[in-house]
């Protein structure tokens, strides 16, 4: 039996129905997260509900819950399910109401729909590393903001999954600024770099647990932005997200990264990384 969390009740999935004008559904109005599962347990969850929450605010978009409860439902929903290796989806959307580009009348309640699926983690793909091409980035200017509205970062994917790649690396006039589902980082001479927490990317729950592990290991990073050229002159470049976790990226346009194999760096930070989540 699977429990899904609608609005603010767990209930089966089967007695789930969403409205055919739910403004999630036809305007993309809405904001999502995704939660990693490991053992049966959350992880960062607070993280990411704070994210969750800040999306919410720069759209205008009212939560139908505190996020406390919020949590609490979603823990609950981990348990019901049995899930020990997965992922929670979540998505809230403006709500049902009549089509039209405004805001919905004030009362209109916002749409909550999150469900739980069980998810391996890509221990091949992490040792063995993967292949990225390079695309531009035509998104809209603010990525900051986790929203439903992701046909920029599909079209990219598509690309890069039709040459049998893993990821596409995207950038903004010769400037790297994301994956289409992660956050690119490289390393040259010993020193990480990442772009900057800004409108042009998403600001990325599984990187900042990476920066938090450099400043542990005392390897040292910048928040900077970099070109193509230094991604592709880099010793060593990885990915990061929810579910990539900590992925090497060992040939950019068929050109290789480095030897050509995930690097020393990237593999400490995987330990790290691994570490983290035995944790509980």
């Amino acid at each position: 039996m699977s429990y899904v969390l609608f609005n603010t009740q767990v209930v089966k999935r089967e007695q789930v129905t969403i409205d055919i004008e739910d403004r999630g559904y036809q305007f993309g109005d809405g904001v999502y997260e995704v939660v990693r599962i490991y053992g049966g347990r959350s992880y960062l969850m607070k993280e990411h509900m704070i994210r969750l929450e800040r999306s919410a605010s720069e759209i205008s978009l009212t939560l139908p819950t505190h996020i406390e409860e919020l949590e609490g439902k979603l823990e609950e929903l981990i348990q019901l399910n049995e899930v020990q290796d997965g992922i929670i989806y979540l998505q809230i959307s403006r709500g049902v109401a009549p089509r039209a580009h405004g805001f919905p009348p004030p009362e209109t309640r916002s749409s909550l729909i999150a469900y739980t699926k069980d998810f391996s983690r890509p221990l091949q793909q992490m040792k063995e590393g993967g292949k990225a091409i390079l695309v531009e980035d035509i998104r809209w200017l603010r990525c900051d903001i986790k929203s439903l509205n992701l046909l920029g970062n599909v079209l990219a994917k598509q690309k890069a999954q039709d040459l049998q790649c893993l990821e596409a690396i995207q950038h903004r006039n010769g400037t790297i600024t994301e994956g289409s589902a992660t956050n690119v980082c490289i390393i040259n001479e010993g020193i990480i770099s990442t772009h900057p927490a800004t409108n042009l990317i998403l600001d990325g729950i599984t990187k900042n647990k990476v920066l938090e592990l450099c400043t542990e290991l005392k390897i040292p990073f910048k928040e900077e932005a970099f070109s193509i050229e230094q991604l592709m002159k880099a010793d060593e470049v990885f990915i990061t997200s929810t579910t990539n976790e900590i992925t090497p990226i060992i040939l950019i346009d068929g050109k290789e990264i480095g030897p050509g194999i995930p690097g020393p760096i990237t593999v400490k930070l995987q330990q790290a990384f691994e570490d983290d989540i035995n944790k509980g």
